[in-house]
């Protein structure tokens, strides 16, 4: 049986041309998958307002981002049942409390939904936090449950052996809170160095 050489190799080349169409289309689509799953569940938003006081405050950029995504996933506006607002969720005493050793003079409560004052209160209280806890686990508890009942678990060897980690949290919505907060970490480490930031 003869075979048609031009015919094959026309054969040929549609199926390597089919082969790329399809592997580029499965890149693209699987890029822009990404993109959305990144944008959805892993907000970068707001880097040069967290930088700036992630630095000012010696606090790791990561850590601040993923806790304005665990406690607002991103939203500005956000207010939760209790009355915390912004994006990373200060209740209105805790922000006068905040507002002048964060530097903000004549500060209102009704500004507390601006990115930029809600961020510099929120990791100015985690810098503090940080620096009374030995652990980024008993801080993101203080920030979470409040500092007294963290000072109180670390007291309790139920909760810590040795009176600076917290071997077990007590509360199930802060321990599920500090879990996310730390895998967010891994996330946002990940997805920063990646995106250049």
């Amino acid at each position: 049986m003869l075979y048609n050489t031009g015919t094959m190799k026309k054969t040929k080349n549609n199926i390597v041309r089919i082969v790329v169409i399809f592997t580029l289309l499965f890149l693209i689509f699987g890029f822009i998958g990404a993109v959305l799953f990144v944008n959805r569940y892993y907000p970068v938003e707001h880097v040069d307002i967290i930088n700036k006081y992630s630095e000012e405050f010696d606090v790791d950029r990561t850590l601040v981002f993923a806790l304005i995504n665990a406690e607002s996933r991103f939203n500005a506006r956000a207010v939760s049942r209790a009355g915390a607002s912004g994006l990373m969720q200060i209740m209105e005493d805790t922000a006068y409390w905040l507002a002048p050793m964060a530097g903000l003079s004549d500060f209102s409560y009704d500004q507390i939904l601006n990115p930029d004052i809600n961020i510099r209160l929120g990791t100015y209280y985690l810098s503090m936090l940080l620096g009374q806890f030995e652990s980024t686990e008993a801080a993101l508890s203080a920030y979470n449950a409040g500092q007294g009942n963290v000072r109180k678990w670390l007291e309790n060897p139920e909760y810590s052996s040795d009176g600076v980690t917290l071997d077990f949290i007590p509360f199930p919505e802060t321990r599920n809170y500090v879990a996310r907060v730390v895998d967010y970490i891994k996330m946002y480490d990940f997805i920063l160095k990646l995106l250049g930031y």
